[in-house]
């Protein structure tokens, strides 16, 4: 029972009771999972929306909108939902890491930068923070402190082929390009048909 209340509370955002009409809530989820599955997302969207006007407040369909949207390329929408969900959520890491691919999405790097260093004060290896934050520096060109953050992160995740691929685009980038050869040399043998590292090659033939 205990359980039941705080997904509800998750969805409403206030202390409804268990008795809310659960199986249609769950009906509407997995109906948007599979179309997510599918790659149908305006009606993975529609979906939930029956759970949206009854919540319009709700964290978790707040998130999962959020995302879908961004799937949709409608970041506008997507960065609106994840800030709703901060609303009644505002220590949320995964709705501040989530955020941050709309934004990345509309170019808004200084704002990803700002809000990942925000992030990484409260979790200083979030994965995901490290990792979008690397990309947003990379297309701002300030390579010195994004092969700072890869080294970083490839101390705690040293074959993680996302952090190799960063750490070796960011030495392409410098001319450092032994460097970024020998590095994608590595991410073909964890990632044989990693698009990054084969496209490397095969422009530096």
């Amino acid at each position: 029972m205990k359980r039941m209340v705080f997904v509800i509370f998750l969805l409403s955002g206030l202390a409804v009771s268990a008795q809310s009409n659960d199986s249609v809530i769950k009906a509407a989820y997995l109906k948007s999972y599979n179309y997510e599955k599918m790659q149908n997302y305006p009606d993975a969207i529609k979906a939930l929306l029956p759970v949206y006007e009854q919540f319009p407040k709700g964290y978790t369909v707040n998130i999962r909108l959020a995302w879908l949207y961004y799937l949709n390329a409608n970041y506008a929408n997507s960065i609106e939902h994840y800030e709703t969900a901060l609303e009644s959520t505002p220590y949320s890491l995964e709705a501040k890491v989530g955020r941050l691919l709309p934004l990345l999405a509309q170019g808004k790097y200084d704002q990803v930068e700002e809000e990942a260093f925000n992030i990484m004060n409260v979790d200083y290896y979030n994965y995901y923070a490290n990792l979008r934050l690397l990309v947003a520096l990379r297309l701002q060109q300030k390579y010195d402190v994004a092969e700072k953050i890869a080294i970083k992160m490839l101390t705690v995740y040293p074959i993680d082929v996302s952090f190799l691929t960063e750490y070796a685009l960011i030495k392409q980038a410098m001319g450092e390009i032994d460097q970024a050869a020998k590095t994608f040399a590595d991410i073909l043998i964890l990632d044989p048909e990693n698009i990054t590292a084969g496209r490397f090659f095969t422009n530096n033939k």
